[in-house]
């Protein structure tokens, strides 16, 4: 018998292999927990308005600019950072230039903000409340998300 959470896991493995070059190490969920890490978060900000990991920092993906987005790191190329987007994908290529500038020390979320908020961690709004909205991406990517209330 397989279990769900086993075949999900493995289905989503295929999928981040697909369209990942695995050039970024992963930090799963769990680990994130707790560690002590900065966030940034590679969606659009239409994405990080519905919802986002507490202190995540939204960088972007489509006007994502590495220059401003360096001058707003701590100088230490060692602390530790992890780059989220919804399922990982968009995360790491950000996280894979970071990591030629130098950073050491950059982890991809697997999965994303769709693998946090499926194993019920909690997510806020743009003012910093806790929310159940998750921005779904699109229809088609949407169906990672398995938790939270879909928004687009």
């Amino acid at each position: 018998m397989i279990h769900s959470v086993s075949f999900s896991q493995k289905k989503l493995d295929e999928l981040l292999n697909k369209f990942n070059k695995n050039n970024v190490p992963y930090i799963s969920v769990d680990s994130l927990v707790t560690t002590k890490a900065m966030l940034l978060d590679a969606r659009e900000p239409a994405e990080f308005k519905v919802s986002h990991l507490k202190n995540g920092i939204n960088i972007g993906y489509d006007h994502f600019n590495l220059q401003k987005t360096i001058e707003n790191l701590p100088k230490d190329k060692t602390i530790k950072i992890v780059v989220y987007c919804s399922i990982g994908i968009r995360s790491e290529i950000i996280a894979s230039k970071l990591i030629e500038e130098g950073f050491t020390n950059v982890y991809n979320l697997y999965g994303g903000i769709f693998e946090w908020k499926n194993n019920n961690y909690s997510v806020v709004d743009s003012l910093n409340k806790p929310t159940e909205k998750i921005h779904a991406y699109n229809k088609e990517w949407s169906r990672w998300l398995t938790k939270g209330e879909k928004t687009y």
